[in-house]
Parts: C-alpha cells; structure tokens; sequence
C-alpha cells in the first residue's frame, strides 16, 4: 500500500464539519499570512526584513551596501514590500529610512529566533 492513499473506513462528519467552520472563520487572516510568508520566503527580502528587525530602520542605500547589491534592485524587493504593508517608511530630509510594520513584528520576529544567535562586537 502507497503511503498516499487513504482507507479510512468511517468519516467524523463531526470533525470535519468542524475543521471547515474554524478555516472559514480565519480564511482571510490565512490568506494575508500566506502573502507575507511568501514575500518573506524570499532571500533577500528575508535579509532586509531581518536587518530592519535588528537596526529598527535603514535606507535602500544602507541596504544597498550591506546586501552588495544595486539600488534598483533593493529598491524593487523594498516596493514589493511597502506594496503589501510588510515595511513601512518615512521621509526625513532626501532620505527615506524603511522599517518594519509593528502588525507583523512579532510574526517575523518567530521566524528570527529561528536563526544562529550571533555576538556582535
């Protein structure tokens, strides 16, 4: 027998009536979480989001340095992020510093926890 296949006998009609109710009643959050998680599922956007839970703000040309790479790039994965309410930004002077929106802080920071605790001198 594949582990794949199924021979249940009896359904819980009960339990599954159930199941459909409680993903019902969440299926929004679930599908914004799941649009998060996916743009956080990238590299380096999970790297800027990273830094930014870290460094509390940065700019693309901070960003730019750190991540070694093009200004139109960290520009486009900052725009993709700010798009879906992930960061946030504000304009002081010519510079625009980018941060993380307080709704997903704590969401983001789970997955942070995640990483190698490091000491930085």
């Amino acid at each position: 027998m594949k582990i794949s296949e199924c021979t249940r006998v009896v359904a819980d009609e009960s339990q599954l009536n159930q199941c459909k109710i409680e993903l019902a009643l969440v299926n929004d959050e679930i599908r914004e979480l799941s649009n998060i998680l996916s743009l956080a599922g990238n590299e380096v956007r999970f790297k800027i989001l990273f830094l930014l839970s870290r460094e509390g703000q940065m700019c693309p040309c901070d960003l730019s340095d750190v991540l070694d790479m093009s200004m139109p790039a960290i520009s486009q994965h900052l725009r993709k992020m700010k798009d879906k309410d992930l960061i946030r930004y504000k304009k002081v002077g010519q510079t625009i510093f980018y941060s993380l929106n307080e709704d997903y802080a704590d969401l983001l920071n789970l997955l942070f926890i995640r990483l190698k605790k490091t000491q930085l001198v």
